[in-house]
């Protein structure tokens, strides 16, 4: 399955198109709107609830439903359907965070339907389009599966359609809403799809077979570089990675334009450069990894660039004023009597020798051939996103990617969109003092530090290759893959990231100054 034609089919989130729509809320039965499907109703912690659903305060308490976030309670009415009453918490408290998570226990609640009514809370915290584009998220991720390999798909009724009911007067605003959640949360299916692809189907070629057919359907420019290629712009880094595969390396650079003529190449244009590290499966190596549950999970080390084509494909749709330019390092990492060595020295796009002590820092290598090339291209600032570092997991827990950056006003725009998007961030420091135990006797830097702070060796190393160009670097090795399902976030591979660089490119402004 690797032909352009068949790729698609691998990415089920892209190629299945759900429903999402608005209605007005019926004025009978005392706002008990009629039964579509199965439907949910907002319930706050004052439990104040239709008079004709036909269920007191006393009788939510006693069934365990006191109008929490995440509380549900599955009502039968007898000749009108089945809803679903979800918890909003105190009236008027709900942010999208909260409404995002009410709408994910909602569509948990019933998982055995495949059409969904939503009723909007009517009083929140945020705009009614900001509630609609949080509760449609909440829905359709909590929803997710990959079903390509299951003969029979486990966990539920495959969700078909979803409509949002809301007051007449706020139909348009949160139908505006309605469709930017839909967006974004395919943006971040699609992330998912690619991630928990198996890596024997999901190689770099295959990974540069979607991006062409993504670009086809999604209106962004898409160029791919082979391994003959990748030779001749000296990309030692990626192809020093690759020496150990039998699959071929792809880099795969990304560009959207925003509407209008000349706009993405003129005078005022904001423009944004994206990095991603791609490997497709990280065995670690010569230095192999152990054959534990983590190396079971390392299909997910090309998260970073999955967010990144994923956040391409919504750019077109959200009219994205910015231009942005991706790049997706993609290979395996592979050990073999060709792989790289311990002690060999890789030449870096531009120049820069690094020795290889450990080929499991192998993300550093790739991007680093990358973020040569995207100071070589007029612009204002570059973002990294990689499964990067241990370190990070160590430090921050699985929920929390770790941010640093030689510019805090970029760094300030990182954690403003993973604030918006729910995809939590933490800055780390860019602490230079650790900067000479990357130093080499036979090369320019050395791609590991001492034993201690793994994350900050990283990111200053990634430093090195960035020519002072405003930079952040986003360590995702944390958040990228979940052990258990909850709310809106699956078991397996979350895509997290594609919706923080959606948001990311749609709000960016030039960063200046920078902070050392």
């Amino acid at each position: 399955m690797t032909a352009a034609d068949d790729v698609i089919d691998l990415l089920p989130s892209w190629r299945r198109l759900i429903r999402v729509s608005v209605s007005p809320l019926p004025d009978g039965r005392d706002g008990v709107p009629d039964a579509q499907g199965v439907q949910g109703l907002p319930v706050t912690t004052d439990l104040d609830l239709p008079a004709g659903l036909g269920i007191s305060a006393e009788g939510l308490l006693t069934a365990g439903v006191d109008g929490t976030v995440g509380g549900t309670l599955v009502y039968p009415v007898p000749g009108d359907g089945t809803f679903v009453l979800y918890g909003v918490g105190a009236p008027g408290s709900a942010d999208a965070h909260a409404l995002r998570d009410a709408a994910a226990a909602f569509a948990s609640a019933a998982s055995r339907h495949g059409r969904l009514a939503l009723a909007v809370p009517r009083d929140t915290a945020v705009p009614p389009e900001l509630a609609a584009q949080a509760l449609v998220e909440g829905v359709l991720l909590a929803r997710y599966r990959y079903p390509v390999l299951k003969r029979e798909p486990a966990g539920g009724q495959e969700l078909e359609e979803l409509v949002l009911l809301a007051p007449a007067d706020r139909l348009d605003e949160v139908a505006r809403g309605a469709e930017r959640g839909r967006i974004l949360a395919r943006t971040q299916a699609v992330a998912r799809d690619l991630a928990n692809c198996p890596p024997s189907l999901m190689t770099a070629a295959v990974m540069a077979d979607c991006a062409v057919r993504l670009a086809d359907e999604c209106g962004f420019e898409v160029e791919v570089f082979d391994r003959a290629a990748l030779k001749e712009l000296g990309c030692g880094g990626l192809l020093g990675v690759n020496a150990g595969s039998t699959d071929e390396p792809r880099m795969v650079k990304l560009v959207h334009r925003p509407s209008g003529a000349d706009a993405g190449t003129g005078a005022g244009t904001a423009k944004l450069a994206l990095v991603g590290k791609g490997i497709m499966y990280d065995s670690g190596g010569i230095s192999l990894k152990p054959a534990d549950a983590v190396h079971a999970t390392m299909k997910n080390d090309m998260s970073g660039a999955g967010a990144i084509l994923a956040a391409m494909t919504a750019l077109r749709a959200l009219d994205c004023r910015t231009a942005v330019t991706g790049w997706l390092m993609c290979t395996d990492n592979m050990p073999s009597g060709s792989a790289t060595k311990l002690g060999d020295v890789l030449t870096i796009r531009g120049g820069t020798t690094v020795e290889v002590l450990n080929t499991d820092a192998e993300g550093r290598l790739v991007m680093a051939d990358a973020l040569v090339l995207a100071t070589e291209e007029p612009g204002d600032a570059i973002v990294d996103i990689a499964t990067l570092t241990g370190a990070s997991l160590r430090a921050l827990g699985a929920e929390i990617a770790g941010v640093f950056g030689n510019a805090q006003p970029l760094v300030d725009q990182v954690l403003a969109a993973a604030a918006l998007t729910d995809e939590p961030a933490w800055q780390l420091p860019l602490a230079r003092r650790y900067r000479r135990e990357l130093d080499s006797d036979i090369a320019d830097i050395k791609n590991m530090g001492g034993p201690n702070g793994g994350a900050i060796h990283a990111a200053l190393f990634l430093d090195e290759f960035v020519a002072g160009r405003a930079w952040a670097h986003i360590d995702i090795a944390g958040p990228a893959q979940n052990d258990a399902a909850g709310s809106w976030h699956p078991r397996g591979c979350t895509g997290f990231g594609a919706r923080l660089l959606t948001e990311l490119a749609l709000g960016f402004t030039p960063p200046r100054g920078v902070s050392v």
